[in-house]
């Protein structure tokens, strides 16, 4: 008999999105809200945003708790973790939303760069990860769900070390689903294409028309269009999806 891991209604669970304060991961904190789950919004320096974020998931009804962390520093991760667990909150599930954009020839790329690049989108995967799982595991139930981007799939001219980053997101999510998988506990990469968020507002009318042109969709996406996906691939019904990298990118790249 397969072991589907405990009994928990979504209503029930506990998630933790990081990054939260805005974009794409405000939107996955307000639909997971929107079933009452206990939601936790980490950002790192944009304090009233999230707060603002949190009393819309609050007028929802939802419960909520703002931290603050760099997840660059395994320390401050591990404070974030002392403090929810002082509040009985242990997240059944993790959403790894945090990350920074980065645009420019690789021949002017420094190395403070590429570090910086790769810490925020891929370190703080790993360490975040790491701190929260084993409560799936000794639950036999976890939902792991990375947020990456299409150019970590099909790479893009002047973003190689955000390319380089998000594509290390998705082969950490498909090695460590074959890890976790026996424990109950699914992990998955969202690999959005072009979106309408604060990382495509320095784009002027035409770079944004081009790039229309060139989505079969004619648009850009949502940020609640992927918070929907998160969504799906957190419910307890979602169990048989793992090691998958799903781009929602309005078929750009099929």
């Amino acid at each position: 008999m397969i072991n589907h891991g405990m009994e928990k209604n979504i209503g029930e669970m506990t998630v933790l999105v990081t990054g939260a304060s805005r974009g794409i991961g405000a939107q996955i904190a307000l639909r997971f809200a929107s079933v009452g789950m206990n939601v936790i919004i980490h950002y790192m320096k944009s304090h009233e945003a999230a707060n603002e974020v949190a009393r819309k998931c609050m007028d929802l009804g939802a419960r909520v708790m703002t931290v603050s962390a760099d997840l660059r520093s395994k320390d401050q991760i591990a404070k974030m973790k002392d403090k929810l667990d002082s509040h009985g909150l242990r997240p059944d599930i993790l959403v790894n939303n945090a990350g920074i954009a980065h645009y420019g020839l690789f021949s002017d790329v420094q190395e403070s760069g590429w570090d910086e690049v790769m810490d925020v989108n891929l370190k703080s995967v790993f360490l975040c990860t790491q701190i929260f799982m084993p409560h799936m595991i000794s639950q036999r139930f976890g939902r792991i769900i990375n947020v990456s981007s299409v150019w970590g799939i099909t790479g893009a001219s002047c973003e190689v070390i955000y390319s380089a980053a998000k594509g290390g997101v998705n082969a950490f999510s498909k090695a460590l689903a074959k890890e976790l998988a026996p424990s109950g506990v699914t992990v998955n990469a969202v690999a959005p294409g072009a979106v309408k968020t604060d990382m495509t507002a320095d784009f002027d009318d035409e770079e944004l028309r081009l790039i229309e042109e060139e989505i079969p969709a004619g648009r850009l996406g949502s940020p609640e269009e992927i918070a929907s996906l998160v969504y799906f691939l957190a419910l307890p019904e979602s169990g048989y999806i793992t090691g998958q990298v799903i781009s929602p990118n309005g078929g750009w790249l099929t």
